[in-house]
């Protein structure tokens, strides 16, 4: 259950059994991060969609940001017989017999089309997978980001969260607690669970020290296992 992903399948494999696992919980509003550079989120996207075969889903829609990267999907999975569609298509909007959403990639320009799929999906699962719906530059700072926060991005649950750092990583899998983990060696050793997802200064806190009782320096980056896995998800997302 805490074993960190030693590569890009491992990570998406993990990625999928704990959105099942959330769905099977009565989980509704469901987000999968993984937090690595320049991944290819269609070959990703597809591998989820086995996901609603296992939970006995047969109609369901498959959203992309925008029409293109829906027709590149289309072409690419040999015309299904589910839908897939831009997220701001008309025809992207909830039916009736639709049991599931599953949202790709989604960024911060199409927040307000991922808030209202979610509120017309109602009790139905929706799965945004590796979004980026908080760019400050997008969604602005101050009272309206703080709005969208508490409306709608607060009712989201992180099923599943994986970010490799240059010696750690903080790794997220439903039921489970958060977790950061850190080289110390020739392996990685958890050193924290925490209830929700760790800030930076949290983060610098637990790996490098600075708290009251903290009186060891900050270890040195160093080339190191996650390092290594990092450069092979990053090459194998190419």
């Amino acid at each position: 259950m805490s074993d960190l992903p030693t590569s890009l399948e491992e990570t998406i494999d993990q990625a999928i059994a704990s959105t099942k696992a959330a769905i099977e919980d009565g989980v509704t509003r469901l987000q999968v991060e993984m937090v690595i550079p320049e991944l290819k989120q269609q070959p990703i996207a597809e591998r989820f969609l086995g996901l609603f075969e296992d939970l006995g889903i047969n109609q369901f829609k498959v959203l992309f940001p925008d029409a293109g990267a829906a027709a590149l999907a289309k072409r690419d999975w040999n015309e299904p017989d589910f839908t897939i569609r831009g997220i701001n298509e008309i025809q992207a909007a909830i039916d009736p017999d639709d049991d599931a959403i599953l949202v790709v990639n989604p960024s911060a320009v199409e927040v307000q089309d991922v808030e209202k799929l979610c509120n017309e999906a109602q009790d139905r699962p929706v799965i945004i997978l590796n979004p980026a719906l908080e760019d400050v530059s997008v969604v602005g700072i101050g009272y309206a980001a703080r709005q969208l926060r508490e409306r709608f991005l607060s009712t989201l649950t992180s099923c599943y969260y994986y970010r490799p750092l240059e010696d750690a990583a903080v790794l997220r899998r439903h039921p489970g607690s958060w977790q950061v983990w850190q080289d110390v060696g020739e392996k990685y050793e958890l050193q924290a669970e925490l209830p929700e997802r760790p800030s930076s200064e949290e983060l610098d806190r637990i790996l490098y020290g600075g708290g009251e009782d903290e009186t060891s320096s900050a270890p040195k980056p160093k080339k190191s296992l996650l390092g290594e896995v990092q450069k092979f998800l990053r090459a194998l997302s190419q």
